[in-house]
């Protein structure tokens, strides 16, 4: 019981230094080239960006048509970085069938992916046994983000946070930083995640708060 307060505590006080830092993108991101290019009738399509992988090579997601792709970004020291074995066991159970993850590692929220790419990598591979691709840490909020980023929060906004333990703690912090929180479609934490389908439709969007019971079963029904 100690150990669970402690948490509390500790996450309680990581939201207050990311909300009072703005970390998770209470204001919104400046316009970008992919905002620009949207406003004149070009179709963007997940197909259409590259990521850079951990180990500084490009990846092309046009490499993953006809997949259902699994994007979250992700953090080593949060209190959802158990979420990495339920993840894990989706790529292994999942890939043959058509399922690929992309982890982005992040540190804009209360700086818990403080590390190098390869410190990252090693953190997760000794700790949970990953085995799928992991990106260069990026951010996903903010002028600086990743243009995929900015093109996935245009496919699924923010709905809210499903019943857990932290929802009250959550909202209470966000509330109290922006009365309008609730109303941006910015990325609020780590592990969210979205689904896209194989046809590159952004279908789901899960906050981290999300069972990921119900990850696996979106996931399931699109393969």
């Amino acid at each position: 019981m100690a150990k669970k307060n402690q948490r509390t505590v500790i996450l309680a006080t990581l939201l207050t230094v990311s909300l009072c830092a703005g970390c998770y993108g209470t204001k919104t991101p400046p316009a970008s080239a992919n905002a620009t290019e949207n406003a004149k009738g070009v179709r963007k399509m997940i197909y259409d960006y590259t990521l850079t992988t951990g180990k500084g090579g490009k990846l092309n997601l046009a490499d993953y048509k006809g997949k259902v792709i699994l994007i979250v970004n992700t953090a080593t020291g949060c209190g959802f970085t158990p979420q990495y074995a339920p993840i894990e066991k989706l790529y292994r159970d999942y890939h043959a069938r058509g399922l690929e993850i992309l982890d982005i590692p992040c540190n804009q929220f209360g700086g818990q992916a403080p590390g190098t790419d390869d410190e990252i990598r090693e953190f997760c591979t000794v700790h949970f046994n990953t085995t799928f691709p992991q990106m260069k840490k990026s951010d996903v909020n903010g002028p600086n983000e990743l243009p995929l980023y900015t093109w996935l929060k245009s496919q699924k906004g923010f709905q809210g946070f499903d019943e857990h333990k932290y929802k009250p703690l959550l909202e209470k912090m966000f509330a109290k930083a922006d009365p309008d929180w609730a109303k941006k479609p910015d990325i609020k934490w780590n592990f969210t995640k979205f689904v896209v389908d194989r046809e590159g439709n952004v279908v789901a969007r899960f906050e981290p708060t999300a069972d990921m019971a119900k990850v696996e079963e979106c996931i399931k029904s699109l393969l």
